[in-house]
């Protein structure tokens, strides 16, 4: 282990950042958010179905809206992020998602919502999260320093998947006591206390002007995607990450439909469950520090991926009453081992790219990751339809399964520990007999 690794880990068990002022704000911010978008992760499909009497397939595609702005916007948008004033884009962002979410039950209230409404809701509210996401990983590196990243980002992961473990417990509360229309006013409240704790930070060094990259638009994002596909390890990873997209986004657009309608679960029922698989996204937070100490951030990744992807077959396997503990393992599981590879990937990504192509690398992977997303739920949706809800399930869990085989690709199987900088550009064979050639008669 490298010494930034060590340091990184070390700092995974002390507590200092909770007395780091910016951190803590962010922390805050970002906590609180969280809590109300996991509200509304649930909040939304329940009002498609239980409000408006949704299908099977427009409950998919509720899902898929959140994610096509990232298809449209997301590469130029990381080109854009690379040179504006990061912290008042993010606030600018969760002002408008405040707006976008309130709308919904103030439209509900006058008799004007329907199922297009959310779907633009949806894709409006997934651009604001297009141009946050790249800028919120831009500006942690300015935050912390290197040392820390891997802390502040287990810590964060942490404190996200405990807000999502209350938020669709929160959220079937609300249904049963108000609807689910309600709870998206706890969502866009969520979201101008994220926008309060942002504009309290002090100022970074990230944070800086405006600045004009050279080239234009479209030669300084293919730069990024140049970084991206030529990189032995951000190649396979990627495609790792956009292949088990599709699965996973292929069982969460039905998710909620499967319980409802295939394993007779009330709305609160729904909620406890889904918040249960998502403890194992603090268990991620927690082992991930112990992992990387015992296996190193390359091994540790496989160690994880690997043998968390499995318990997801349970899911399929999970029936009414006493099998329910079965979906609730089934996906609390694999959950851990995507926040825990998430920690380590996006420390990684933090301090391995050059610092003014981040905000390109951030986009560019995530276009193709994220972009993956509405191709999956529109998949689970059409085969939830075509072929049944529980065979759907066992195809997507299969296919989680088998793409993790992806990460064996490359140099990562080969090494104990992801490395903290791109290798130097290999010269040609007429640039080093150049070379020599150059220094012998220097001699």
């Amino acid at each position: 282990m490298n010494a930034s690794q060590e340091g990184a880990g070390t700092a995974l068990a002390k507590p200092s950042l909770f007395r780091h002022r910016n951190f803590l704000l962010l922390w805050i911010g970002e906590t609180t958010s969280g809590l109300g978008n996991s509200l509304a992760t649930l909040a939304l499909p329940l009002i498609a179905v239980l409000n408006l009497d949704t299908g099977t397939l427009g409950v998919s595609l509720l899902g898929a809206s959140v994610w096509v702005p990232w298809l449209v916007l997301g590469l130029p948008v990381g080109a854009w992020v690379d040179r504006l004033p990061v912290r008042p884009l993010m606030i600018a962002c969760d002002l408008v998602a405040a707006v976008l979410f309130a709308s919904v039950p103030v439209a509900w209230w006058l008799d004007l919502l329907s199922f297009p409404y959310l779907v633009v809701v949806g894709m409006l509210t997934g651009t604001t999260s297009v141009f946050f996401s790249t800028a919120y990983h831009v500006y942690l590196p300015g935050v912390l320093t290197p040392e820390e990243l891997m802390a502040g980002n287990a810590t964060l992961q942490g404190s996200e998947s405990a807000a999502q473990v209350a938020g669709p417990g929160l959220a079937g509360l609300i249904s049963r006591a108000f609807g689910a229309v309600t709870g998206l006013l706890v969502n866009a409240a969520s979201f101008l206390v994220s926008a309060l704790c942002l504009a309290l930070i002090r100022a970074t060094p990230v944070e800086r002007e405006a600045e004009q990259e050279p080239g234009t638009l479209r030669e300084q994002i293919a730069e990024g995607l140049r970084f991206v596909t030529r990189d032995g390890y951000l190649r396979p990873i990627v495609t790792y990450g956009a292949l088990a997209n599709v699965t996973l986004a292929g069982y969460e657009a039905i998710q909620v439909v499967y319980l409802v309608r295939t394993l007779g679960a009330s709305p609160l029922v729904v909620g406890l469950l889904v918040a249960a698989g998502s403890l194992g996204g603090v268990l991620g937070s927690l082992v991930v520090g112990p992992v990387v100490k015992r296996f190193g951030t390359a091994r540790g990744m496989l160690v994880i991926q690997l043998g968390a992807a499995p318990f997801g077959l349970l899911i399929p396997l999970s029936g009414a009453g006493w099998g329910l503990p079965l979906f609730a393992v089934g996906t609390m599981v694999p959950i851990a081992g995507t926040v825990a590879a998430n920690v380590i990937l996006n420390s990684f990504r933090q301090t391995y790219c050059p610092p003014r192509l981040l905000g390109r690398v951030v986009s560019s992977t995530m276009v193709v990751n994220f972009g993956a997303l509405p191709v999956g739920a529109v998949l689970g949706g059409f085969l939830g339809s075509a072929v049944g809800l529980r065979p759907t399930m066992w195809i997507m869990m299969v296919g989680l399964v088998l793409t993790g085989l992806v990460l064996l690709a490359g140099p990562i199987g080969r090494v104990r520990d992801l490395p903290t900088e791109p290798p130097a550009p290999r010269r040609s064979d007429a640039e080093a007999n150049l070379a020599a050639a150059t220094g012998e008669a220097g001699s």
